[in-house]
């Protein structure tokens, strides 16, 4: 169980305070404050109501009785070479995780959730090729052939539980935990266009279904995973048979398919449907015309809408009959950073107060 350094510690990190300087806006020794949260020196009511302030929570904060976890296996970094994820940033997204399965469990405990299908477990190193995998994930799930229609709603049938975030400003696409006698929760980059949120989905998933544990391997298997779920081999060479690739080809397939422009290059390099000089020039020509970063916006599509996490939410208010001050009291945080992270419902608010069942 959490205890009030455990505490002390994740609002720090939550905003990416090195521990120097928080013990300088506390007004206290570095050491001290690090004996503090690691449990060694107790903290008194003048320091907690000091930390309220500085770190923008709740004195309630600090009386959370929660296990704490480490940070995720799975942290899926945006593909940019400045995109490393620095070790205060990963501090940032582990707190930002904990914070939020202390609320999912407080949400679940008011609703029933039911998920209509399962989340396959199929380790890679006994299972083999992602690829093969992806394929049998959406046989499991009754994925018809051609594109994936809508990714976070298979998702959430298979009881993941997908979220967005800013990441406060950190380089990250996405990331995937699971906790024991929890459902997986998945965290998306809200800023983010919708054919990333698609593929960055579906990498998460591949974690989901291929890892228990961290290898040097994960990730290009997560995003072979990602790639094959989302453009299966025997139907995207259908879609490229007869056709010269180009990045008109490409452009024109992209609304279809809903994934990238360099996704749909990848899968043709990947499937041998390019020359290696073909596809380097493909690439050249997409990094002239600043793709790399923004692909056309006359090509983009709609993002699909979590629907699971915001209904349980919303129950809360419509069935249960809390007013989002009172959910704000429930997560330990102020009104403004709970409506940051979970919305604004405009709903009436009923004073009845059943157990309301949510069915994915």
């Amino acid at each position: 169980m959490a205890i009030p350094g455990d505490m002390l510690r994740l609002a720090r990190q939550r905003l990416g305070f090195t521990q120097i300087a928080a013990a300088t806006k506390l007004g206290i020794p570095q050491p001290v404050l690090s004996r503090i949260e690691s449990g060694v020196a107790e903290v008194d009511a003048a320091l907690l109501l000091k930390a309220s302030s500085v770190y923008s929570v709740p004195q309630s904060f600090f009386e959370i009785q929660e296990p704490v976890f480490g940070p995720p296996v799975s942290v899926h970094a945006m593909t940019r070479a400045k995109a490393d994820v620095t070790a205060r940033e990963l501090d940032m997204i582990a707190a930002e995780l904990n914070i939020r399965l202390f609320h999912l469990r407080w949400f679940l405990d008011g609703v029933d959730f039911g998920p209509t299908t399962d989340l396959p477990s199929l380790d890679v190193e006994q299972y083999g090729d992602p690829s093969r995998i992806a394929a049998t994930v959406r046989a499991h799930w009754g994925v018809p052939s051609g594109p994936v229609k809508n990714v976070t709603q298979l998702a959430e049938r298979a009881g993941i539980i997908v979220g967005m975030s800013d990441f406060r400003g950190a380089a990250v696409s996405g990331v995937t935990f699971r906790a024991p006698g929890k459902p997986p929760l998945v965290l998306l980059n809200k800023h983010h266009p919708a054919d990333r949120l698609r593929f960055t989905l579906s990498h998460e998933i591949g974690h989901l279904v291929m890892h228990r544990f961290p290898t040097a391997e994960m990730e290009a298997e997560a995003n072979a995973f990602a790639s094959a779920f989302l453009l299966p081999e025997r139907e995207i060479r259908a879609a490229f048979r007869g056709r010269k690739i180009t990045l008109e080809t490409l452009a024109a397939l992209k609304p279809e398919w809903r994934v990238a422009i360099q996704a749909l290059l990848m899968r043709a390099s990947g499937l041998k449907l390019l020359t290696a000089n073909q596809s380097r020039y493909l690439w050249t020509q997409i990094s002239s015309r600043g793709w790399r970063t923004h692909e056309p916006p006359e090509l983009d599509f709609a993002a699909e809408s979590p629907r699971v996490l915001p209904s349980i939410v919303e129950s809360h208010i419509v069935h249960l009959g809390y007013k989002v001050e009172e959910l704000a009291t429930m997560s330990r945080l102020h009104v403004s950073e709970f409506i940051e992270m979970y919305g604004l419902p405009s709903l009436e608010q009923p004073p009845e107060r059943p157990r309301f069942r949510i069915v994915s």
